[in-house]
């Protein structure tokens, strides 16, 4: 059977501040996260989300679903900009939604099996030394905690 190969990019820890809740829209309930800032982190980048610069305009749908939409601008350590568009979703039910948006619990990766959290980032870059990410598929596992939001972002190959 064919596999999908990946390679690992960073850890990102996402900062969660604060969280509108829009209500229920003719779309489903919108709820906007703002990026308050944060870190990424691995083995080809690192650096920083420039705070306030952006966020996850988030829609609960009636399914128990939600289809995320986040874009923010990362700064790396040696000064690049990139701006990371990321779709997806996370389904939870019942309690586990609720503590799905318990931003402020502590992390918890054993934890987050209660609950389905994947995006796709894609990226944008003026810079020749990160260009390689304007065309890079990356996918990301998600989880809540410690004041936000961690991913582990992977390149697939």
């Amino acid at each position: 059977m064919p596999t999908l190969e990946t390679e690992f990019l960073y850890t990102m820890r996402v900062k969660i501040d604060p969280v509108y809740d829009l209500g229920l829209t003719p779309n489903g309930r919108r709820l906007v996260a703002m990026v308050g800032g944060g870190t990424f982190e691995g083995p080809r980048m690192k650096g920083i989300m420039l705070p306030l610069s952006g966020a996850d305009w988030a829609l609960d749908r009636p399914d128990g679903s939600s289809i995320l939409d986040v874009r923010v601008n990362l700064r790396t350590d040696d000064g690049a900009d990139v701006l990371m568009t990321s779709l997806g979703y996370m389904v939870a039910h019942g309690e586990d939604y609720a503590y799905a948006l318990d931003f402020a619990k502590p992390d918890d990766p054993e934890g987050a099996s209660r609950y389905y959290f994947r995006t796709s980032p894609r990226y944008e870059t003026s810079d020749a030394r990160y260009a390689w990410l304007n065309h890079t598929v990356a996918a990301a596992k998600g989880r809540t905690g410690n004041g936000g939001v961690i991913y582990d972002v992977f390149a697939v190959l």
